[in-house]
């Protein structure tokens, strides 16, 4: 089945058509600046293009996929009907579904309700979808939310400490975030292992996230009621003292819009080291010769950050009781090797005994394992696939 993929951020869609017989991606690109002036590339067969060409909204967009999809240039598919059905990536599914969705007038409608959990991605994925409805018309199209891996978590680790009409009036409660990537780990960890096991996930990116799978099931994540909370990130701050915000408040005077602003784009890896939220940048520094403060902040920074993942496993260990395996993937869990020693280093007495030349011995485009032979927690690096994971959901639910 040859499925449409498309990811629509708020001035970005990214694409791909993947054969799930193969599951072979036949082509992808990304449309950015969208309603600003606008760049569109595309890989097929090894062949990159760019374009620059004005996209005033997604509708604009989808349009200049679709003319790349059917160019001399780049023939993906022979006509529209080769497509079978589309894919899209939501990001949120509130309590309104507990899996991905065949998406209905009625459904379209629901996901409008949601535009409050999630006001700055939510309205772009609608876009997206709009789009696709008035280009490919009758083509069965899917919501697979980044959120529904994650439904259920016990309501003891979903709802916060705070009164109940928070939960039952606004829906503020944990959802968790990065779910077709914690799917999908979790379902090479049950090949890998032969089981439907006990498993933590460590999605190491920009954005970072950890899950605790149990038996096939997420009991518990470290993102919440938005991506901002958590282990530390690129630019997020991870957890905080909710007081902090009031005190930022009345020193530098800004609203609590642009505080949380602050504690998304301006914090995290970015923030203590002053350098970049790019940790392949702050790398280059703290382990240079320099000697200066700015390389004692990037050092630092790198501590923090594997400090807060090690903490977290740990605490994963305890609510799971038995762990058979755990798994780094997204960019930096995948490419990282300094990154996962620094973590993994001193889990000795948890179960976790780290191999330092398996862990420096592969490429990140394969998965491997890098724990020792005696290790009673089995440690893999496996590279993630969420756009496969939302063809696979697709391919489920359309045919």
């Amino acid at each position: 089945m040859k499925i449409l993929v498309i990811n629509a951020g708020s001035s970005s869609l990214k694409y791909q058509v993947i054969d799930t017989a193969e599951e072979k991606v036949i082509t992808k690109g990304l449309c950015e600046r969208i309603g600003i002036d606008g760049r569109h590339e595309n890989k097929t067969n090894g062949v990159k293009s760019v374009e620059e060409v004005t996209m005033k909204n997604h509708g604009d967009a989808l349009k200049v996929v679709v003319n790349c999809l059917l160019s001399d240039k780049v023939p993906a598919i022979n006509s529209l009907e080769d497509i079978e059905a589309v894919g899209h990536r939501v990001l949120h599914a509130g309590e309104k579904f507990n899996d991905s969705v065949v998406i209905t007038p009625s459904v379209l409608g629901e996901l409008e309700e949601l535009i409050p959990l999630g006001p700055l991605h939510q309205p772009a994925n609608i876009s997206g979808i709009k789009a696709c409805e008035e280009l490919l018309p009758g083509v069965p199209q899917v919501a697979v939310f980044d959120t529904t891996f994650h439904s259920t978590m016990p309501a003891y680790a979903y709802r916060y400490a705070i009164p109940k009409e928070a939960y039952t009036k606004w829906g503020i409660r944990k959802y968790g975030f990065h779910g077709t990537s914690h799917k999908y780990i979790a379902g090479e960890l049950e090949k890998l292992c032969e089981k439907k096991g006990n498993f933590i996930i460590c999605h190491i990116g920009n954005g970072a996230s950890i899950s605790a799978i149990k038996e096939g099931k997420c009991v518990d994540t470290t993102m919440g009621y938005t991506p901002l909370e958590g282990v530390m990130m690129g630019s997020r701050s991870g957890d905080v003292d909710p007081s902090i915000c009031e005190r930022i408040m009345k020193e530098t005077g800004m609203t609590i819009t642009e505080t949380i602003n602050y504690l998304n784009k301006k914090s995290g890896l970015l923030g203590v080291s002053g350098i970049s939220e790019d940790m392949r940048d702050i790398e280059n520094i703290a382990f240079s010769d320099e000697q200066s403060e700015r390389a004692d902040d990037c050092r630092l920074s790198l501590e923090m950050h594997a400090y807060k993942v090690k903490k977290y496993i740990g605490s994963y260990i305890a609510a799971l009781g038995h762990v058979d395996a755990i798994a780094f993937t997204a960019g930096v869990g995948e490419r990282g090797a300094m990154y996962r020693e620094s973590v993994l280093t001193g889990l000795e007495e948890l179960g976790i005994v780290f191999d330092k030349e398996k862990n420096y011995s592969k490429d990140h485009a394969e998965q491997f394992l890098i724990s020792a032979d005696n290790s009673k927690i089995k440690v893999y690096v496996i590279p993630t696939d969420e756009e496969l994971m939302i063809a696979k959901d697709t391919e489920r639910l359309a045919k």
